[in-house]
């Protein structure tokens, strides 16, 4: 449908609007924003990473827990004051080979879903950097905490990952 005036901008909308148009999140300025933007690193040390852990259940997802580094840094404080979107994952090591993995992304105390990925483990357990996986998540507000929640065809299996994100 061709957008003829400033009126019909309101048929721009998101898959998860509620039916309500927003500059903030619904512009063609705020879709230029999400194609060219300054990327930011969680962890932001090489020092540091961020590890997954699968239920206890095979093939059953584990409790919610939030997203922190190993020195306790919260990917939500890249988020803390303005809304962005996780734009890649690149998962660096597993502590198992030839099992599938899936894993939930998701904000807040009702923890909406931003983001489903699932992913085989390959025939050696350390990964080589081929396996980022380019994000398109639902828009993170602002402030809310962000959690994750894993399951594997092993029990207990876990992830070494990384993020790629942006806030606007």
């Amino acid at each position: 449908m061709p957008i003829s005036n400033p009126t019909d901008l309101n048929e721009i909308k998101h898959q998860d609007d509620d039916e309500t148009w927003t500059r903030e999140t619904d512009s063609l300025e705020f879709l230029g924003a999400t194609q060219t933007h300054t990327t930011n690193l969680f962890p932001e040390s090489s020092a540091n990473y961020v590890t997954f852990t699968a239920g206890g259940v095979v093939n059953t997802f584990g409790a919610w827990a939030e997203i922190v580094d190993d020195a306790a840094n919260k990917l939500s404080d890249g988020f803390a004051t303005g809304l962005g979107h996780v734009t890649g994952i690149l998962l660096e090591d597993l502590s198992v080979k030839d099992k599938r993995f899936l894993f939930e992304i998701a904000h807040g105390v009702s923890k909406t879903v931003v983001l489903r990925h699932r992913f085989l483990a390959g025939d050696t357990k350390k990964l080589s950097a081929v396996l980022f996986v380019r994000i398109r998540s639902v828009v993170v507000p602002a402030g809310e905490l962000l959690y994750y929640r894993m399951m594997c065809e092993t029990a207990g299996g876990t992830c070494e990952l990384s993020f790629r994100y942006h806030a606007h």
